[in-house]
């Protein structure tokens, strides 16, 4: 008598077993990585892409790819999330540590088919990346951070990949100011770098490339609340930053008053009057000249403080708000009352307004030791400045990870070679099935140099043959020239990456190679949330429908 077959996962669920599963996911992997492949280095590609609002992004930043890309296999998803992780880790390397993760997969296929378990796999690559990155440790050499042709090499290095390059060194010494500006020593030796809440980018169409600068202080796109009477253009200004309105509180929701006289209505008012000329009272005993509120600003206040002869900005940004007060040593405080001498800011050289294009902008310059910037990138066009923001940014992190961690390895392949050749060597020491894999980790690390040499259209084969050769010999600085394509001495070139990056480069792509090879079983087409089953329709009073709060009152 048969077995009657059992049903326990539901009929219109896909389920992928075993070998099936991760030659899936091996495929998947590799085909993400062959979309980017052509992005690496200074002769690399561009990809343009069509976003869901019929929008243009034009770019060769592995992240911002992968970031407008729609996948549906789940190991396609995981490689993106990797992408992601690097460029908010490191900020650099984003292509590169899909690549080598692809490449690492790709090589696992051979074992999975030869039936060596995944776990052995997995041990053999995980000895690999820890011997690989005590390679990397002895290959490292420190650099002082207060020099600054070294580090516009390295920032150079690092740009020569983008599209930004071809605008000399520009926008090297925008990262490099940047950083130096917003950089705060704690006192122990070590720095804290905030880049992304204290070095704003405003991008301004028109104007040329060669107009980007960064501020010795702050910018933000507001106009002063009286044109008209309060000035534009302040020396040396007294700055007060505010987070409370000054304006007259309404009441929460309804408020309801009962007059009897009609005196009292003419009182109501009076006190609503002499309640925010108070307010300006005890915000002119400090004598501002600039009140910045991130909140409302009522008229009748603003031709007090017109009458005072203070100017003022309403409703600015939370973030821009702490920019100004990094900026000029102000303090922000959330009640006039609270105000004292202390709390104003006076770092600040110059307060102006400026009309650039259509719009007017704020600027806090000239301030002394400012801890807070903003930079201000021109171009001819939005999608232009939108690349050269991202290759800011990219930039940025590279200078941000050399003043974290002043240790610098061999660019254009170079360090990647040299790993690849000492773990090959190690290998034969490795006892057991594991010393495949193990060597498979080197082969794959190769990958780096031979997209380099692919992409400047040169002969892949006999240049990896000479570069092997010469690594071989004990080089362990020679790397591919990405422009030319010959085979050069990188410590002459001055191409140089930061340590961080390429540590991070190496752990993140044999981590996750050796987390997508220990799966076994993919089942989609699960349960689907938020739908409910057929012939149901209405909720009983009883059951909590939620809702969302921001869409739920219509205004």
């Amino acid at each position: 008598m048969s077995q009657p077959q059992v049903f326990v996962l539901n009929q219109n669920t896909k389920r992928e077993t075993g070998r099936k599963a991760q030659e899936g996911n091996i495929a998947a992997a590799k085909a993400v990585a062959d979309i980017i492949r052509t992005t690496l280095g200074p002769k690399s590609m561009l990809k343009m892409l069509l976003d869901a609002q019929g929008g243009i992004v034009l770019t060769n930043d592995g992240n911002a790819i992968l970031r407008e890309i729609d996948v549906a296999h789940p190991a396609a998803k995981a490689m993106i999330e990797l992408s992601r992780t690097q460029d908010e880790e490191v900020g650099d390397g984003t292509t590169s540590v899909i690549i080598l993760a692809g490449e690492m997969m790709h090589l696992a296929q051979p074992f999975i088919e030869k039936d060596v378990h995944p776990t052995v796999i997995v041990r053999g690559y995980m000895k690999a990346l820890q011997d690989g990155i005590a390679i990397l440790d002895s290959l490292a050499f420190p650099i002082d951070v207060n020099d600054r042709s070294q580090m516009m090499n390295i920032v150079n290095s690092c740009l020569g990949t983008k599209f930004a390059h071809r605008f000399g060194g520009i926008i090297s010494e925008l990262a490099l100011d940047a950083v130096n500006c917003v950089k705060v020593d704690r006192g122990d030796g070590t720095f804290d770098i905030d880049v992304k809440k204290y070095a704003k980018v405003e991008k301004i169409p028109g104007g040329s490339i060669e107009d980007c600068r960064v501020l010795k202080g702050v910018m933000f796109a507001k106009d002063i609340v009286n044109p008209g009477r309060m000035s534009r253009r302040i020396e040396n200004p007294r700055i007060m930053l505010l987070d409370c309105p000054l304006e007259y509180k309404k009441g929460e929701s309804q408020t309801n008053v009962e007059i009897t006289k009609e005196e009292d209505w003419a009182v109501l008012l009076k006190m609503e009057e002499e309640w925010i000329q108070n307010q300006c009272d005890m915000i002119a005993a400090l004598k501002p000249d600039l009140v910045v509120t991130e909140k409302g600003l009522s008229d009748l206040c603003m031709h007090y403080l017109t009458k005072c002869g203070i100017t003022a900005i309403r409703r600015l940004r939370k973030t821009d708000n702490n920019r100004i007060a990094r900026a000029c040593g102000a303090t922000i405080v959330n009640r006039v009352e609270e105000c004292t001498e202390s709390c104003i800011g006076t770092k600040a050289g110059l307060f102006k307004v400026e009309k650039i294009g259509d719009e007017y902008f704020s600027f806090v310059v000239d301030c002394e030791d400012p801890k807070a910037c903003s930079i201000i990138l021109r171009g001819a066009s939005k999608d232009v400045l939108n690349e050269v923001e991202r290759n800011l940014t990219d930039a940025i992190g590279v200078t941000r990870n050399v003043a974290l961690e002043p240790k610098l390895l061999p660019g254009g392949g170079a360090c990647e070679m040299a790993v690849s050749k000492a773990l090959q060597d190690k290998a034969d020491t490795i006892e057991g099935v594991e010393q495949w894999p193990y060597r498979a980790v080197a082969v794959g690390l190769e990958v780096i140099p031979r997209t380099l040499a692919q992409n400047c259209g040169i002969n892949v084969i006999r240049t990896l043959t000479k570069l092997r050769a010469k690594h071989a010999e004990g080089q362990t600085t020679i790397g591919i020239n990405g422009h030319t394509g010959e085979i050069t001495d990188m410590k002459e070139l001055g191409v140089w990456e930061p340590y961080a990056v390429k540590a991070q480069t190496l752990k993140t792509a044999v981590e996750a190679a050796s987390m997508l090879l220990r799966i076994d079983d993919i089942v989609s087409g699960g349960k689907k949330r938020g739908n409910a089953p057929q012939g149901k329709t209405g909720t009983s009073p009883d059951e909590e429908v939620e809702v969302d709060s921001e869409r739920a009152i219509p205004e």
